[in-house]
């Protein structure tokens, strides 16, 4: 099944999302709560999570066995049919996730383990380890299972999708969200 073309946002609509805030798709009783850094401007401006031409979220999502086909960012509301969600570090937009703080990272980790205790994930993976170490205040942790749970859930670090994190190829983050996959299936 094609997905329908979508316009892309214009200068002046990424510049109008700057600061715009993402709903979160979430539902209680997930296999798996993905957490963004924060949403980008295209993003904020489409509304989708990992909207942006580039990001390999999408991909690494049905390279890794958790979708049968590949979503489209405006599809992510098919997601908690498969037993996962979206949410974010941190919710406000930006054009890229250096432009927050540490304190925003701890603050939104904090609004996390909220979440994470109301809607009760059995896993949370967070992608991107930098913003995971910053706001958890766990400056050695490396990608994979994670020791400590958070409010429940079982923890696994995922590498930051962006294009811009040229260190993963589309196969290596796939591979990735594979090793999570397997994880999920085993228990």
């Amino acid at each position: 099944m094609a997905v329908p073309r979508h316009p892309r946002p214009t200068k002046a609509e990424l510049a109008a999302a700057a600061d715009r805030l993402l709903a979160d798709v979430i539902a209680p009783g997930l296999d798996v709560l993905f957490v963004g850094i924060n949403p980008g401007l295209w993003s904020a401006a489409t509304g989708w999570h990992f909207a942006r031409p580039g990001n390999r979220f999408w991909p690494a999502l049905y390279r890794g066995g958790f979708t049968p086909r590949q979503l489209h960012p405006s599809e992510q509301d098919q997601l908690p049919g498969y037993g996962l969600g979206i949410t974010n570090m941190v919710a406000r937009a930006s054009a890229r996730a250096d432009e927050l703080t540490p304190a925003e990272l701890v603050a939104g980790a904090e609004i996390l383990a909220g979440k994470v205790a109301r809607y009760r994930p059995r896993w949370v993976a967070v992608v991107g380890v930098t913003a995971y170490r910053i706001g958890f205040a766990r400056p050695k942790a490396a990608f994979g299972p994670q020791p400590e749970p958070l409010a429940g859930a079982r923890l696994w670090v995922l590498p930051n999708p962006s294009g811009l994190n040229a260190h993963f190829t589309p196969e290596s983050l796939g591979a990735a969200f594979g090793e999570l996959r397997a994880a999920v299936t085993a228990g």
